[in-house]
């Protein structure tokens, strides 16, 4: 279904040389077949442990294991071409020791032929990080709201808001550059601290409910599509694609019930 791998792929190396340039452009993708849309338009794609909750119906993105990671990322590795793919390391993979997070980063860039991986927090994990750079594994930080600790920030609010929060943030931003992040996630930053940080930073900045002066920009592709129920306000809905397969399921429950379908064209036939 899905041609060889012939056109060249996108690196971290492309990824940094965008800025300044123009936005970087990447979505979320969890499968082969959306990888393969969203290939020509965006310049990386990056599977997200948010396929938790808009694939498997979780709560939160806590539940989702490395194993269920790998296999998504190597389903989009086989869909997209020109892409570069980022693996999203899941909650528990990383945080117990910089060995534990090597073992398990070089395992997903072994096991799918991805080119990076994402792992959530600031200053406190800049050690991990720098292990993991130096052992020649890529790293985009994420920092802002982060989705696996969102017990403990108090939920799904915006970071930034005062003074405290600011500083440990710009603490954060140029902790993992210093760590050797080549790029970081600004998640559900109030205005103006992310473009501050965008300009302060040598580092590519990929926004999602942060400034539109990011580096780039990035969103759950089902978001923006209208096929994930969301009431986020940053997210902007280029689609309604879950009202197209709803008028669609039900004209093809209608025509089932009513006998309509298959018609006789749906149907094999016994040669005479």
């Amino acid at each position: 279904m899905y041609a060889d791998n012939k056109v060249r792929r996108n690196t971290v190396r492309d990824i940094t040389k965008l800025k300044g340039e123009r936005p970087v452009v990447s979505l979320t993708a969890y499968t082969a077949p959306m990888a393969a849309q969203l290939d020509q338009y965006v310049d990386f794609l990056l599977v997200g442990d948010s396929l938790a909750m808009v694939l498997y119906g979780m709560e939160s993105t806590i539940g989702v294991s490395l194993d269920t990671m790998i296999e998504h990322t190597k389903a989009v590795m086989r869909g997209a071409q020109k892409a570069m793919v980022i693996l999203d390391m899941p909650f528990g993979s990383f945080e117990q020791s910089k060995e534990q997070a090597f073992e398990n980063a070089s395992r997903a860039l072994r096991e799918t032929g991805c080119a990076a991986v994402k792992l959530e927090g600031g200053a406190a994990m800049a050690e991990t990080i720098q292990f993991l750079v130096e052992r020649n594994v890529p790293v985009m930080a994420h920092i802002g709201l982060r989705p696996q600790a969102v017990h403990v920030m108090g939920g799904y609010r915006t970071q930034g808001k005062n003074q405290e929060e600011r500083a440990q943030m710009i603490e954060d931003a140029f902790a993992i550059q210093k760590a050797g992040a080549f790029s970081v996630v600004l998640e559900g930053v109030a205005e103006p601290l992310a473009a501050e940080i965008t300009e302060k930073l040598d580092i590519t900045t990929i926004g999602i409910g942060a400034s539109p002066d990011c580096d780039g920009q990035i969103l759950v592709v089902e978001d923006m599509l209208g096929y994930f129920p969301s009431n986020a306000k940053f997210v902007k809905r280029y689609a309604e694609v879950g009202q197209v397969i709803d008028q669609a399921v039900k004209q093809y429950a209608d025509d089932v019930k009513s006998r309509i379908f298959p018609a006789p064209e749906h149907t094999y036939h016994a040669k005479k």
